[in-house]
């Protein structure tokens, strides 16, 4: 018997990206208040902030050193611009530690994400690759965190380097990252809903649920089965 039909919502995101994190979880507050979540599916999509940054290194940088480096100001200067976005995190229940964070290529990454996706874990390995870069200080850079990481939520080790190593895995980062120049994403996190509707940012939650609201309503109707069992089909009641 086949599954019934889920409602999508694609996000772009990148791992590193702290708004990103902050979207995840006021988007998922905004879902534990919608009536129809069981019909809700959800797809990441793979985004690169700054690609330029070197795919290993001996150095370790911080966040707070990388932004000062990039814009031309003092570590102190980074470190005081980021005290904002911490009680923001907080304020979604997340917790960031900037002075721990290392700042490395996330383009492996996004390949294993891409091999969660196939093993319908995307959703896992998103939450797990974040805690461990803005939480826990984990280093992307290295083979063995994302081992550790992608082993954590049910990937094997072989298919995790295998997929590391793979072309395919990066031609799938580089389809997603197309697709997104392709629609006008400039930023993450980029939310689409039902290929119509779309949040860009760190949005607070409210505004989350209307827009699930809003494109489920209208989902709804075009999926509707008036042969299904139980279901009333009224057009004129959703207007």
């Amino acid at each position: 018997m086949a599954a019934p039909p889920k409602m999508k919502v694609e996000v772009w995101s990148d791992i590193m990206c702290p708004f990103c994190y902050i979207g995840k979880r006021n988007y998922e507050t905004a879902l534990k208040q919608f009536g129809g979540s069981g019909q809700i599916e959800i797809e990441w999509h793979s985004f690169q902030l700054d690609p330029t940054i070197p795919a290993s290194s001996d150095k370790k940088m911080t966040v707070y050193q990388y932004l000062a480096d990039k814009k031309g100001m003092t570590y102190e200067q980074s470190a005081h611009m980021h005290k904002g976005l911490i009680q923001t995190a907080k304020a979604a229940g997340l917790t960031y530690n900037f002075e721990n964070a290392i700042v490395a290529n996330s383009f492996d990454a996004h390949k294993m994400i891409q091999l969660a996706k196939e093993k319908g874990l995307g959703d896992q390995v998103e939450e797990r690759l974040f805690h461990a870069y803005f939480t826990e200080g984990k280093d992307f850079g290295k083979l063995e965190t994302l081992i550790g990481l992608g082993t954590d939520i049910g990937l094997t080790e072989d298919e995790i380097i295998a997929a590391i190593q793979s072309d395919d895995y990066a031609y799938k980062v580089k389809l997603d990252i197309q697709e997104a120049q392709n629609i006008g994403v400039r930023g993450v996190p980029f939310f689409v809903f039902n290929r119509k509707y779309a949040i860009s940012g760190a949005q607070p939650p409210q505004l989350f649920l209307q827009t699930l609201e809003q494109s489920f309503k209208e989902w709804r109707i075009a999926n509707a089965d008036p042969l299904a069992p139980g279901l009333i089909f009224n057009p004129a009641a959703n207007r």
